[in-house]
């Protein structure tokens, strides 16, 4: 054991996606759809007023919160779009994306040995910050429930020690997402038990079937709910790194102490072009959402030709096929394809051990790219 790191951290895994796309680096001619990033530039009428921000002379700290006039403008988007109300000045806080926010919430909640509920498949970094808080992540299989947490699973998971929950949707690597009713009802569960409920909703625009329920304006549930979202997805804004959390003052309260010793605050800049996003950025959403749809029913239908069974995703941009037919793991599939076909994936064991026998396919490629790909994965399948 290494006495210089600590034990916790040399223990911890490293990213499931990361480890394996380290070995695509250099391959020439892959098709990457691995990678959970739009592959549109951000909207030239966002990246105008970052530049146009520079130019006015806009380079020093704002205040730890976040720029007031991002703040103010989230006010007004989240009142408009969801009829939602938080106050700018105490119960809201701008984060280094959507991470960020997840890491704060569970440092400033967590007491040593406290349990957080973690849904799987899940995103990677859920568990392993859950444990760099001093926490326990519990682990919830949906696997057998259509990738859907139910009611029943949630009460099971529940004991003395669980203080709240991660609750992703639409749900990276799946693309599923829940109806209100289906919320609702997990909601009366947390209300119950009095859990904090850590709402991670950064692909709510990308939802294509019904309409997107924010979890906090669900009767009651404001209260127990950290509303996290960001600019990355919906705006193709990824590398600006500009999330927000909304929640009760006192969590907020602390969860701005750490981001102040820590990081101080947003870069301005980036502050400045999701201010003008929530302005101009709507019509690019739609622009965007639809190709996500068109390619989504593509990749869906040539998937399932193949014999890679695979349900249609609600929403985000991924598809989670099953590869079991094939025999091989996870991991012995994504290499092979890799290898074979320059095609590169995601295992899906990345997101948890209860995903062994599917892969993550990201559909954020051009369509050229995307029917590329899937030639060469039906050409693999063949030879198997």
């Amino acid at each position: 054991m290494n006495n210089k790191v600590s034990k916790k951290v040399e223990q911890m895994q490293p990213s499931g996606i990361r480890a394996f796309f380290d070995l695509v680096l250099g391959m020439k001619e892959v098709i990457s759809l691995g990678v959970g990033e739009p592959d549109f530039v951000t909207p030239w009428v966002i990246r105008e007023a970052g530049i146009y921000s520079l130019e006015q002379g806009f380079t020093g700290y704002t205040s730890n919160k976040g720029l007031y006039k991002l703040r103010l403008g989230l006010h007004r988007y989240l009142k408009s779009k969801y009829n939602l109300h938080y106050s700018p000045d105490d119960e809201m806080l701008i984060t280094v994306g959507v991470s960020e926010g997840v890491d704060l919430v569970l440092r400033a909640i967590i007491n040593p040995g406290d349990k957080i509920i973690v849904p799987q498949p899940s995103y990677v970094s859920y568990g392993p910050v859950t444990e760099l808080a001093g926490g326990i992540p519990v682990y919830t299989d949906t696997t057998k429930d259509g990738f859907k947490l139910t009611p029943e699973k949630l009460e099971k998971a529940i004991d003395k020690k669980t203080k709240g929950i991660i609750l992703n949707y639409p749900v990276n690597p799946t693309g599923v997402s829940y109806r209100k009713k289906e919320l609702e009802a997990l909601g009366k569960i947390i209300l119950k038990h009095g859990l904090i409920c850590i709402c991670d909703e950064v692909y709510g625009d990308l939802t294509y079937d019904f309409e997107h329920t924010a979890f906090p304006t669900l009767a009651g549930l404001k209260k127990n709910t950290v509303y996290l979202n960001g600019f990355s997805k919906s705006f193709a804004m990824t590398g600006w790194r500009v999330g927000f959390a909304c929640g009760p003052k006192e969590i907020i309260a602390g969860m701005t102490k750490i981001h102040q010793y820590t990081i101080m605050c947003v870069p301005i800049t980036a502050q400045m072009a999701a201010a003008e996003a929530l302005v101009s950025g709507k019509k690019s959403i739609e622009e965007m959402k639809r190709e996500y749809s068109r390619r989504r029913e593509f990749v869906v239908e040539e998937l399932n030709l193949m014999g890679l069974l695979c349900n249609k995703p609600q929403g985000a941009f991924y598809v989670f096929p099953s590869i079991k037919k094939t025999g091989l793991s996870s991991l012995e599939f994504s290499q092979k394809l890799l290898k074979e076909e320059k095609v590169a994936v995601v295992p899906g064991t990345a997101f948890g051990q209860c995903a062994e026998g599917f892969i993550r396919i990201s559909y954020a490629s051009s369509m050229e790219s995307l029917k590329e790909a899937l030639l060469r994965i039906e050409r693999f399948m063949g030879k198997l």
